[in-house]
């Protein structure tokens, strides 16, 4: 596939009242959508209100009906489940409930959300009340059977919800048909800091904790979860940085960043997504998630330390095997790419494949194909269980529920979001989902792909390219999903080369029409390039510290030719 890049375009009133900001991050941000200054306001005040999300009053005397009883909270086993998990334990017992513990199903043994399988588990532990979080959305049979043990259930999730909801005593999530909340983009740890927020303010006691003392959660379970960076989010995410960065946060958290080899007082969002976020998500993905819940639970530091160092090594597992996986992946896709197998929509599937492991892998060869993947692994008695990862224009949850309308039987369960989803599937029906996969895909693409597309900010000036320019586009975050950090585009000649980490190509390259030579690294490229060419460079501002000294380095995302 051919990339096009494509400037994102500022209007020009925009970049007026943006001016303060300098040129280059007014640029970024009137491309954005911003239109004044204070949209960029990082302050708690500015959060949309608590009382605007739809159920929280309701949950608020639910909870209060339970205080005396006992509460279980049943997460998701991914970094915003475990991270809504310890929030919502942490903020009740911080409130005197009586009793408050966590049940993280086994995705190995249970799947995913409030099953009747776990619901039965959860049945000897004697709860009066169970709070989903992250998951329960589509949890029809799971919060019957609960109701029919005698058990409250209050239900807290960010997913789309199906054509029927599930008979919970309340549900909190604004992505229901009719919420005019003014953010679906809350993940699910968002999602319970509302509700825990909304109990403080009806408990209206001083002495209590604020919710806000738990932001650092917030912070890493939003930035994990990959979900758009709206207005409200980043709120939230900047506060939470700002908790990490001054020591005010849960030893867990530091550890798991100090685990990634990232220092806390300069921690940035990519860091929580590259470095704490994967640490976390390895419990779930290997092992069980209640791991990575105690690691943010515990408030001995010594404790989250040596929790953070069993996760670091299940990561590294994790990091052996996802290898392995993408390079049998790859062997696929090569195979895929033969005459008359070239597809919109690829599915991937090896019975050696780790269940816990596929998202990653479909993650991998969605960004080397740009095209949706599902890869499957084996879930045991005939069973596929799919991961889903998509491209911009292709809303994949909505190309699950398309099939499932058209061919009833062909799927089992399914859910998710526009780029990510999950999925079970019987094997045998494998080749025929495929093919209906595949279809729905060209649909939604038959306007034009935009997976083909990279967006840039346009040309930096040999003097924007600086250290001090990657300091303010770094300070200046909080970027991720759907307000992406700022990314160039221009000519660079080739000085020189190397590979390092035998898969990494480093580069000394210097803009077309200059003699000043910059340093550059592109990850996992290694297709060689000549002294002297010109190469058209999609790269990003980062700071390489070492020995103490703080040099600028172009992060290059693509190497495209001159044409």
């Amino acid at each position: 596939m051919i990339l096009r890049v494509v400037r994102r375009e500022a209007a020009a009133a925009k970049l007026a009242a943006l001016t303060s900001c300098g040129p280059v991050l007014a640029r970024a941000y009137a491309a954005r959508g911003i239109e004044a200054p204070q949209q960029l306001g990082r302050g708690l005040e500015r959060l949309l209100p608590v009382s605007t999300l739809e159920g929280v009053e309701a949950a608020v005397a639910l909870l209060l009906q339970h205080r005396g009883g006992r509460v279980l909270v049943i997460g998701d086993y991914d970094a915003d489940g475990a991270t809504s998990s310890a929030l919502i334990v942490r903020a009740l017992r911080a409130c005197g409930f009586a009793s408050v513990d966590f049940l993280v199903p086994n995705r190995f043994e249970f799947g995913y959300g409030l099953t009747p399988e776990i619901v039965t588990l959860a049945a000897e532990r004697a709860p009066t009340l169970i709070i989903t979080v992250d998951n329960g959305i589509s949890s029809l049979a799971g919060v019957g059977e609960a109701r029919r043990h005698g058990i409250d259930v209050l239900v807290t999730d960010h997913h789309l919800a199906g054509a029927q909801l599930p008979e919970a005593n309340v549900i909190v999530n604004p992505n229901l048909p009719q919420s005019t909340f003014g953010s679906r983009a809350l993940a699910g740890v968002g999602v319970a800091f509302y509700v825990m927020a909304a109990l403080h303010r009806a408990l209206a006691d001083a002495r209590l904790p604020s919710p806000a003392s738990w932001l650092d959660l917030v912070a890493l379970g939003t930035v994990a979860d990959v979900v758009p960076f709206d207005e409200n989010n980043r709120r939230l995410v900047a506060q939470g940085l700002a908790r990490i960065r001054a020591g005010r946060c849960t030893p867990g958290v530091t550890a798991l960043i100090e685990a990634g080899g990232r220092r806390p007082e300069a921690v940035i969002a990519a860091d929580l997504g590259f470095a704490a976020g994967p640490r976390l998500n390895a419990a779930g993905r290997l092992d069980d998630m209640s791991l990575g819940v105690r690691c943010l639970l515990t408030d001995s530091v010594d404790e989250a330390r040596a929790l953070a160092e069993q996760l670091d090594a299940l990561n590294r597992e994790r990091r052996s095997i996802e290898a392995k996986m993408q390079e049998e992946a790859l062997a696929a896709v090569r195979h895929l790419k033969e005459p008359g197998r070239d597809r919109r929509g690829v599915c991937l599937y090896d019975p050696g494949w780790h269940q816990g492991v596929v998202g990653l892998v479909a993650g991998r060869i969605k960004e080397r194909l740009r095209r949706p993947v599902i890869a499957f692994a084996d879930a045991g008695e005939g069973l596929l269980r799919g991961s889903a990862r998509s491209v911009n224009g292709v809303h994949v949850r909505d190309v699950l529920e398309a099939i499932a309308t058209r061919s009833p039987d062909l799927l089992g369960k399914f859910g998710g979001h526009a780029m990510a989803a999950g999925l079970t599937l019987e094997r045998a029906r494998l080749d025929e989902f495929a093919r209906e996969f595949d279809a729905e895909v060209t649909r939604w693409q038959a306007a034009g792909s935009l997976a083909d597309v990279v967006e840039t900010d346009g040309e930096l000036s040999v003097e924007e390219i600086s250290l001090a320019t990657a300091e303010i586009v770094r300070e200046a975050g909080p970027w991720g999903q759907g307000f992406p950090e700022p990314s160039f585009d221009q000519h660079f000649r080739i000085e020189r080369t190397r590979i390092v980490g035998e898969k990494h190509l480093k580069l000394w390259v210097s803009p077309q029409g200059s003699v000043r030579r910059f340093d550059a690294i592109a990850f996992n490229y290694s297709e060689p390039l000549a002294n002297g060419q010109l190469a058209h460079l999609v790269y990003r501002l980062d700071i390489n510290e070492y020995a103490g000294e703080r040099r600028l380095q172009l992060l290059v995302d693509h190497v495209l030719a001159v044409s």
